[in-house]
């Protein structure tokens, strides 16, 4: 399943040059996957929740830049899933151009009450949400 996260780029987001900063596609493939999880009923994190999903790799290929105002969207698919990690598949789109592709890996980890952290077996009904 693809899905499709629209959005516009904002002054704030553009460097010198007037096109969109490396850093904020990262950004922009973040808030596709949190909305990813709002459209499955779920939160990427809840208060008091013991469940966390620091990244472990993330990488982004440009293919052509984005400028203040364009309207872009980044597709989102769920890509490997292991026992612990989800790898989130993204393409950021203008119309029919191809802006870049990237993809981010978490894994979720159990918060211990020292604030330590381990990796843990990702519950099978967030997968199941995820899939839906």
């Amino acid at each position: 399943m693809t899905f499709i996260y629209r959005r516009r780029v904002e002054f704030a987001e553009t460097d010198a040059a007037g096109m969109v900063h490396f850093s904020m596609f990262f950004r922009y493939m973040e808030e596709s996957e949190h909305a990813f999880w709002r459209a499955a009923g779920l939160n990427i994190w809840e208060s008091g929740e013991n469940l966390s999903w620091p990244r472990i790799s993330a990488t982004f290929d440009f293919k052509a830049p984005l400028k203040f105002q364009d309207e872009f969207e980044v597709h989102t698919e769920m890509g490997t899933v292991t026992r612990s990690t989800i790898q989130w598949n993204h393409t950021v789109k203008r119309a029919d151009v191809v802006i870049g592709s990237g993809s981010v890996t978490a894994v979720c980890v159990k918060k211990n009450a020292d604030g330590s952290m381990k990796s843990a077996e990702i519950p099978p009904e967030i997968i199941s949400r995820l899939r839906r």
